[in-house]
C-alpha cells in the first residue's frame, strides 16, 4: 500500500490529523513528551523569577492551551521562559507577585497593540546571519542550562544520561512509532525505580502544585504610580516575548516548509499572556527547545500537540505529581542535550562554510551568539546582530559609489558620472570627488547611474553646486530617475547647513 503524501498545509490540518489514527497518535505522544520536558523548565524559570513553582507551571499550562487556539504558528510551543523570567525578576524582588501579574497582563495588552500595528512585518528586516546566530545561541543556552544537573551530582547520573542519549539517537533507526525522547524518559525512570538508584529527580526541583489554577486578580492600586512601576517591565517583556516568538515561528516555518501568520502569532502571544496573568501565571513566549522536541524530534505538525502539551502538563503535575516527581533529571537532561545538538546549525560552523562566507556575515552571526549567551537575553542578541548587520551593510554599500570623469565635450564643459546608491554613508564623501578649482566653468553631473535615497544626499548635492557657484562656475545635475528627481526637487534648497 502506497504511503499517503500530504502537502505541508495538509500536515497542519487539525481535521486531517483527527481522521488519521497514525497522525493523531504522533500528535498525542508529542504533546506528552513536551509536557514532561516543560515541568523542570517551568520550575527552574520560576526560581529565576523569584516566584513559587506553581506560577511558572500554571503559566506554561495557560500559555500552551491558549496559543494552541489563537496563535499563528501550528505546533509551536509557548510557555514560561527564561527570557521573560530574567526581565521580571527585579520587579518581583522589589514589589512582589501581584505587581508581576499586573505587568504580565499589561505586557499582553502591549503585544496586542504591537501586533495590530504590524510589528510582525519587521521580521523581514532580520538577516539570515542573525537567524543563524539566534539558533546557535539558543543551542548553547539549552546545553548550558543542563550543566547544573551534571555538576556535583552522583556518578550514576552520567551513565543514565549516556543511555538516554543512546536511546534518542539509535531508536529512530529502528522505529519511529513512539518518540525516542518518551522512550528514554520512561525507560530511565523504570531503571532508577527498579534498581533503587538515588539520583536527582523532578521532585527535587520544587514542589508541584496539588490544585487547579483559578482566577487571579492582582491586588494593586489602579493608579498612575502603579503604571509607572510596571509599564517598563511590561513593555520589555512584550518586546522580548514577541521577538523570541516570531524568530522561533520563522525557524519552524523554514524547518517545515510552511508559512505562518506572524501578525496572528503576535496577537496570540498577547492574548495568551493576558490569560496567563489572570490565572496567576508569570507569562511567557515561544520556546524553541520544546518546539524542537515537538516538531523535529516527535514529528508533530498541528495545534493538537500544543494543546495537549498544556493539558498533559496540568494532568501530570496536579493529578500524577507524585509519579512525575520520581522521573530522574538525567532523562530530561539527555533529551535537552539532544535538542541542543539538533538545534545547532552545524553547517554554519563548518570550516569550508566559514571560508566561503563573507567575513561580515560571520561577524553578524558571532555578535548575535556572543551577546545572547553573555546576557541570556535573546532580544539583546538579535538587536545587536541586526545593528551590526546594518552598519556592515551600509559600510559595504558606501564603497560601491564612485564619480567618473566621462567626457569633456568642449573646453568650457566637463561631464561627471555618479554611479551607485547614494545615502548618508556613501554621499558624505561625494563632495570631495570633484575638482572645484581645476574644472571649467560648466560642469554637468550625470546621475543616471545612481539613486538618491535620503536627505543627506540632497544636502551633499546642494553643497557641491554651492561650491561651484562660489568659484563662479555652474553645476547642472541631470539624469535623475523619477523617484530621485522628486526627492531632490522637494528638498533641494530647503536643507540647512548644505554649505
Amino acid at each position: 500500500m502506497a504511503t499517503e503524501v500530504l502537502s505541508p498545509a495538509q500536515q497542519q490540518s487539525v481535521w486531517a490529523a483527527l481522521r488519521s489514527p497514525r497522525r493523531l497518535r504522533t500528535e498525542i505522544l508529542a504533546g506528552l513528551v513536551v509536557a514532561l520536558a516543560l515541568i523542570p523548565e517551568a520550575i527552574s524559570f520560576s526560581i529565576i523569577a523569584g516566584v513559587d513553582p506553581r506560577v511558572g507551571l500554571f503559566a506554561s499550562f495557560t500559555m500552551a492551551v491558549t496559543i494552541a487556539i489563537v496563535g499563528g504558528r501550528p505546533a509551536m510551543i509557548s510557555a514560561a521562559t527564561g527570557a521573560v523570567a530574567l526581565v521580571v525578576a527585579p520587579l518581583v524582588k522589589s514589589h512582589g507577585l501581584d505587581y508581576l501579574i499586573a505587568a504580565v497582563i499589561l505586557a499582553g495588552v502591549f503585544q496586542l497593540a504591537l501586533g495590530g500595528l504590524g510589528v510582525a512585518k519587521l521580521m523581514r528586516f532580520i538577516p539570515r546571519s542573525v537567524m543563524v546566530g539566534f539558533v546557535n545561541a539558543l543551542a548553547i543556552l539549552i546545553f548550558t542550562a543542563q550543566l547544573p544537573h551534571l555538576l556535583g551530582v552522583p556518578w550514576l547520573v552520567y551513565p543514565l544520561v549516556a543511555v538516554g542519549i543512546a536511546i534518542i539517537v539509535l531508536l529512530p533507526k529502528i522505529t519511529k512509532v513512539i518518540p525516542a525522547p518518551l522512550v528514554a524518559i520512561v525507560l530511565l525512570t523504570a531503571i532508577t525505580l527498579a534498581v533503587g538508584f538515588s539520583v536527582p529527580n523532578v521532585g527535587d526541583e520544587g514542589k508541584l502544585p496539588d490544585s487547579l489554577p483559578s482566577l487571579f486578580v492582582p491586588d494593586v492600586p489602579l493608579t498612575w504610580g502603579t503604571l509607572t512601576v510596571i509599564a517598563p517591565y511590561a513593555f520589555t517583556m512584550a518586546l522580548v516575548g514577541l521577538l523570541e516568538s516570531l524568530m522561533t515561528a520563522k525557524f519552524v516555518d523554514d524547518l517545515t516548509d510552511t508559512h505562518s501568520n506572524k501578525t496572528r502569532e503576535a496577537a496570540g502571544q498577547g492574548i495568551a499572556n493576558i490569560v496567563s496573568g489572570f490565572f496567576g501565571g508569570m507569562g511567557g513566549c515561544a520556546m524553541i527547545g520544546q518546539t524542537m522536541i515537538n516538531v523535529k524530534d516527535s514529528g508533530a505538525r498541528t495545534r493538537i500537540s500544543t494543546l495537549l502539551a498544556g493539558v498533559f502538563l496540568l494532568v501530570l503535575v496536579v493529578g500524577l505529581g507524585e509519579i512525575v516527581a520520581l522521573i530522574p533529571m538525567a532523562a530530561l537532561v539527555a533529551v535537552m542535550i539532544m535538542v541542543s545538538v539538533g538545534t545547532m546549525d552545524w553547517h554554519s560552523l563548518n570550516p569550508k562554510t566559514l571560508r566561503r562566507m563573507p567575513k561580515s556575515e560571520t561577524a553578524v552571526m558571532l555578535a548575535t551568539v556572543i551577546v545572547t549567551v553573555a546576557t541570556h537575553n535573546l532580544a539583546y542578541g538579535v538587536i545587536v546582530g541586526v545593528l551590526t548587520a546594518m552598519v556592515l551593510f551600509a559600510r559595504r554599500v558606501a564603497h560601491f559609489t564612485e564619480v567618473v570623469d566621462v567626457a569633456d565635450p568642449d573646453p568650457d564643459t566637463r561631464v561627471y558620472a555618479v554611479q551607485g546608491e547614494l545615502f548618508f554613508a556613501s554621499s558624505n564623501d561625494l563632495i570631495y570627488q570633484f575638482d572645484y578649482v581645476g574644472d571649467p566653468k560648466n560642469v554637468i553631473i550625470d546621475m543616471s547611474g545612481s539613486h538618491i535615497w535620503d536627505a543627506s544626499t540632497v544636502a551633499t548635492l546642494d553643497a557641491i553646486t554651492t561650491k561651484y557657484q562660489a568659484k563662479g562656475k555652474t553645476a547642472n545635475i541631470i539624469g535623475l530617475n523619477d523617484s530621485s528627481a522628486e526627492r531632490h526637487q522637494r528638498l533641494s534648497g530647503h536643507l540647512a547647513g548644505t554649505h
